[in-house]
């Protein structure tokens, strides 16, 4: 029992480091980009008051400011008023960016301006993006047993077959999360971003959570947007939660490709090759003292890797 409590404690404390670490990574790059883009908007608006205030605009002059806008325009600095009224780089802006660096989704949207900023960069994904990878892999560790083994163990004992019962399972595994991460977040951005149809809202789910991250769609940019604040913090939790699930759902049809052959046909390695030594482990060990046995038996029993698992299943 302590044993599994110092393990929830751990998670918990790799999760709260995680938000720390967005946090400072938030500050730094706001800190380094904030007076880049002032200046950068400054510079746009002298240009474009020039630009207007040419008697006769010559093909020249409009070639070299559109070149101007659109090099602006790949900052995140755009010359339309409307749109320049939220900045990239305030704290929420900043933790968002921190947030799709570290995943590695990576829209695109706002890069950093300055010399100081790229190698920030650099420096603060070459730490973030595997310590993101050992959180997120953590958390699905911990969701194994009540999502995966629990349920195939349940179905079994309702009398199907261990193969029919890894595949019911997965379909509805995978149901659930297209329901609740796909199909559900897609109506909830089609009302809140009103250029958005439904197509664009699974659109940008998909691209999202297979990390792909074009940054055609992006979330919390319109102009004057309610709420943007506790808006874009709450696309960073469906981030996280989102790419956790798609991680739990490739374990679980890689597990199912255990039971099923697949990866022993392909000659790839098992998902969770099991102790050789495991089955001739003996239930009493004479040297121990019957209540250090029970405490011993009780902790396995607790642990979700001494719980059922495909190999036992598929050994059934």
């Amino acid at each position: 029992m302590a044993l599994v409590g110092r393990s929830w404690l751990l998670l918990t404390g790799f999760i709260l480091f995680y938000v720390i670490y967005l946090l400072f990574g938030a500050l730094i790059f706001s800190t380094i980009e904030r007076p880049m883009e002032d200046k950068l908007r400054h510079d746009m608006e002298v240009l474009k008051k020039e630009f207007l205030n040419q008697s006769c605009v010559s093909a020249a002059s409009l070639e070299n400011f559109l070149l101007k806008v659109l090099a602006a325009n790949k900052y995140g600095v755009f010359v339309l008023r409307n749109a320049s009224a939220t900045s990239n780089w305030d704290l929420a802006s900043s933790m968002f960016f921190a947030n799709t660096l570290v995943t590695t989704v990576g829209y695109g949207h706002s890069t950093p301006l300055s010399d100081t900023g790229k190698a920030f960069s650099i420096f603060y994904a070459l730490l973030g993006v595997p310590f993101t990878m050992l959180v997120l892999t953590a958390c699905v560790q911990r969701l194994l047993y009540p999502l995966v083994l629990a349920p195939v163990s349940l179905l079994q004992r309702s009398g199907l077959e261990p193969r029919p019962a890894t595949v019911v399972h997965f379909v509805l595994l995978l149901f659930l999360v297209v329901l609740c991460f796909f199909v559900v977040p897609a109506a909830i951005f089609t009302k809140l971003e009103e250029s958005w149809s439904f197509l664009d809202g699974i659109y940008f789910c998909f691209i999202s959570l297979c990390t792909i991250g074009l940054g055609d769609f992006v979330p919390g940019m319109q102009p004057e947007q309610k709420y943007r604040t506790l808006y874009l913090g709450a696309v960073m939790v469906y981030l996280f939660l989102g790419l956790m699930m798609m991680y739990l759902v490739l374990r679980t049809f890689h597990k199912m490709s255990d039971v099923h052959g697949l990866t022993t046909m392909l000659q790839l390695p098992r998902c969770e090759d099991s102790d050789p030594d495991e089955d001739r482990e003996p239930i009493v060990d004479h040297g121990e003292s019957p209540q250090r046995q029970t405490e011993k038996g009780a902790s396995n029993h607790l642990e979700p890797g001494s719980q059922v698992s495909y190999n036992t299943i598929n050994r059934g």
